[in-house]
């Protein structure tokens, strides 16, 4: 099954939800928004509609305090943790941290396309109602997919990313990964081979009904780990520098849809997995170069198309 991943409030809901139906948050222990915020890694807002819906179950209680409390009886302060919410392991915090990212990522990809804007770190934190550590550590989450820069001044700025730089980029993709790909047949673990397979067969029959979370992974499966199998360990380390790519196209073309809509390529990527599978690495390099042939037009298309209808206004941490 092709699981996608769920809104932060949903998230945030479902927690709750299973630490009050599980008694580690008891009757009227105190919700308090700023910690579950931060417990999260997301901004007030999101805990705020989750709030709401939980008080629609009749789970949580408005009360003359901030926040909500749970079920009935008086207000009782509960140290809210990781570990009375089962957040332990990481995966919830996780999920909300991607929420905001993904929000940055899109905001930046498209004012990428118009050229070299600054990023406001005070700002975004202001925008998603995080701290100053959450919003540096999104940047630098940015900064690792090639989207932004960190300047010796000390100021974030947009890479751009011109027609220019985009063809550039992809004239290196084209002359590293048909060969690294080729060099992987038979390297890559069967059993991770029809995994991925599974994976993009299930995407196939889903789309267009999947998020930039599933397309990431999907992206990764090809791009990353298949190459990571890849004999010459200097071209993987210079395609480090075209990774901005595989978020660049998906943003962008669900910006200039009517409808959030992501062109499917799980046929192109299938073809280049039924190739290493049968240990054809030939047959993967072409399959590989065709694909990028066909991703570079499309991107080339889509930015055209997204000029032409003058783009979004930019939220208020970015600066030209």
């Amino acid at each position: 099954m092709f699981e996608r991943k769920r809104p932060a409030y949903v998230l945030i809901a479902d927690t709750l939800r299973e630490a009050i139906v599980a008694g580690r948050l008891p009757a009227g222990a105190v919700l308090a928004e700023g910690v579950l915020a931060s417990l999260f890694g997301a901004s007030r807002s999101p805990v705020k509609q989750a709030f709401a819906q939980l008080e629609a179950e009749k789970l949580v209680r408005r009360f003359d305090g901030r926040g909500v409390l749970v079920g009935d009886g008086p207000p009782k302060r509960v140290a809210l943790t990781a570990e009375i919410l089962g957040l332990a392991t990481g995966a919830a915090r996780d999920d909300a941290w991607d929420t905001l990212y993904y929000a940055l990522e899109r905001a930046v990809i498209e004012a990428s396309v118009f050229g070299r804007f600054r990023i406001n770190e005070l700002a975004l934190a202001r925008h998603f109602g995080v701290g100053r550590t959450v919003a540096r550590n999104l940047l630098l989450r940015a900064q690792g997919a090639g989207i932004a820069v960190k300047t010796d001044s000390g100021h974030w700025q947009i890479v751009p990313m011109d027609e220019a730089r985009i063809s550039d980029l992809y004239e290196l993709r084209l002359m590293l990964e048909p060969p690294l790909i080729k060099s992987a047949a038979g390297r890559v673990p069967g059993a991770q081979l029809r995994e991925m397979m599974t994976r993009h067969a299930a995407a196939n029959r889903a789309a267009p009904d999947y998020g930039v979370a599933e397309l990431d992974a999907l992206e990764a499966d090809i791009h990353v780990t298949c190459l990571g199998f890849g004999r010459n360990a200097e071209a993987r380390a210079a395609l480090e520098r075209t990774r901005c790519l595989l978020v660049v196209g998906k943003h962008i073309q669900a910006a200039i849809a009517k409808a959030p809509r992501i062109d499917p390529f799980m046929d192109e990527h299938l073809a280049i997995l039924a190739a290493l599978e049968a240990n054809d690495g030939d047959r993967a390099a072409a399959a590989l170069s065709d694909h990028l042939l066909s991703s570079m037009r499309k991107a080339a298309e889509r930015i055209e198309a997204f000029r032409a209808q003058g783009g979004p206004s930019a939220p208020a941490f970015l600066m030209a």
